[in-house]
């Protein structure tokens, strides 16, 4: 054992002398073989001083958002579909998948260490058999001398950052998907009833002209007229009993279930539209929305890239040890032991402007970046000025519409009382009454167009908010991911 010792000793004091002597001599080597090849300075991002947005209200902004309609069942469908909708959770496991690549990144930032045993059984006329065993510990590590697996990494946690932020804008988008189609929903079962109203109406309208046809004093083409305006309705229940059950089954869907299930709407009516929230100004948008910042992280991953590919073309040191020990026989394995250290330096001489070329490639995919980041920017801007104007005319919309439905069903009264007296004809009666059953029809899907341009509002100003698959995993997040490496 002392002679191991001492041979341990005396190993690992040449060991640290010739490694000195090695690093040395390839760091001097790094330097003089390396180069510059620095790329084009970093250009500023677009549209950070935007104007204001048009006036809009004074409501606090919620980040959950649909509960500004203060309507539990809404509530309770949107946070059905955030749990159990499947393209949120296939989302989800995208960004588990870039957290896991992006430690496995991290891992070369650390040395590599492998162990091996080794058994070997020679044979030969007899006396000649041997029997060769051997233990060992192997390590091989790169050097960072440059940055490019820091940035190499910085590049990747950066992606996650991004995937993490296109996950939460599938959950806005899912929670606007669901908000629209309750309310498309809930507006056909406004429909229906209404339309149920009116064959009611359509049908004592058709006794009275029955009733006076029987004594002669309207025509046969009068009972036909309203006969067909009966059966034109119906056909509009048809129509409307079809479309309630197609935005079922697209509920359905949206929430994880078969759309052959039992349906969970019933009855239900569209909901008041809260006051208009304060848009606030376009530098908060721009920290708040998912699919901005998430455009923000991709860019600055596209320059970690590039200070990746600048690295790659200096020199690079690798280092490799090892500790072995062999015998013929398990009593003496341990006896004797072989220490061995390597390192060498592999500089780039001649590639044919390859690993230049890829320099080029990084910077032109970091501009790409820099112009599609813009062009979300603006395209954010457009979606809360575009929600905003339609609604402002919508709600202008409504009011005519309004006052339409009052001067038609003024129009009918008249009409209808100046035929029972005889003074006029039934066609004026039947398209009054006509006019104003398509009013009271229109106006339904006019308010259902406002509570969709509400919708679009609250999700082009809409942040991330906090899922159930957020919450599940709080406490299983790794935070390292979310700091940049050093």
């Amino acid at each position: 054992m002392g002679t191991f010792t001492k041979m341990t000793r005396l190993n690992r004091h040449n060991a640290q002398r010739r490694l000195g002597e090695r690093c040395a001599s390839l760091l001097a080597a790094a330097l003089l073989l390396s180069g510059c090849a620095t790329p084009e300075p970093r250009q500023p991002l677009p549209l950070q001083a935007a104007p204001d947005f048009s006036p809009s209200g004074t409501a606090p902004l919620a980040d959950r958002w649909w509960t500004a309609f203060d309507d539990e069942r809404l509530t309770d469908h949107v946070e059905i579909a955030l749990s159990n909708n499947f393209d949120l959770a296939a989302a989800w496991e995208r960004l588990q998948e870039a957290r896991a690549i992006t430690r496995r990144e991290r891992a070369a930032l650390y040395p590599s260490v492998d162990g091996f045993a080794t058994g070997e059984l020679r044979e030969g006329t007899g006396v000649n058999d041997q029997t060769q065993l051997s233990l060992g510990v192997s390590a091989s590590y790169e050097v960072d001398l440059w940055g490019r697996i820091r940035s190499l990494v910085e590049a990747q946690r950066l992606r996650a950052e991004a995937t993490a932020e296109d996950y939460h804008a599938a959950a806005i988008s899912l929670s606007a998907a669901v908000a629209l189609t309750w309310c498309q929903l809930a507006e056909q079962h406004q429909q229906l009833e209404l339309i149920n109203s009116q064959i009611e109406t359509n049908l004592t309208v058709l006794e009275v002209i029955e009733r006076r046809f029987e004594v002669g004093q309207s025509g046969s083409a009068d009972v036909l007229r309203q006969r067909q305006l009966v059966e034109a309705t119906r056909e509009q229940a048809i129509i409307t009993q079809a479309r309630i059950d197609v935005f079922e089954n697209i509920l359905a869907v949206l929430e994880g279930r078969p759309p052959q299930a039992e349906p969970i709407v019933r009855e239900s009516h569209l909901p008041n539209v809260p006051a208009l929230p304060n848009t606030g100004l376009p530098a908060e948008l721009l920290v708040r929305r998912p699919d901005v910042r998430s455009a923000y992280f991709v860019l600055e991953a596209a320059d970690s890239d590039v200070a990746a590919a600048v690295s790659n073309q200096y020199p690079r040191i690798d280092l490799a040890a090892a500790i072995t020990t062999s015998a013929e026989n398990p009593s003496g394995l341990f006896e004797s032991w072989l220490v061995s250290l390597a390192g060498q330096v592999v500089a780039p001489l001649y590639d044919g402007g390859a690993r230049r070329a890829d320099v080029e490639i990084a910077v032109a995919i970091r501009r790409q970046r820099l112009a599609e980041y813009g062009q979300i920017v603006l395209n954010a801007f457009r979606e809360v000025e575009d929600a905003l104007s339609l609604e402002a005319h919508q709600v202008r919309r409504i009011t005519n519409l309004m006052l339409q439905l009052r001067l038609a069903t003024t129009t009918y009264q008249q009409l209808r009382t100046q035929y029972l007296n005889g003074a006029t004809d039934y066609l004026d009666v039947l398209a009054a009454l006509r006019e104003q059953q398509q009013l009271e029809r229109s106006i339904l899907t006019a308010e259902l167009d406002r509570v969709a341009f509400r919708i679009d509002l609250y999700r082009a100003l809409a942040g991330g908010f906090t899922t159930p698959r957020d919450r599940d995993e709080s406490s299983l997040y790794d935070e390292t991911m979310a700091a940049p490496v050093e």
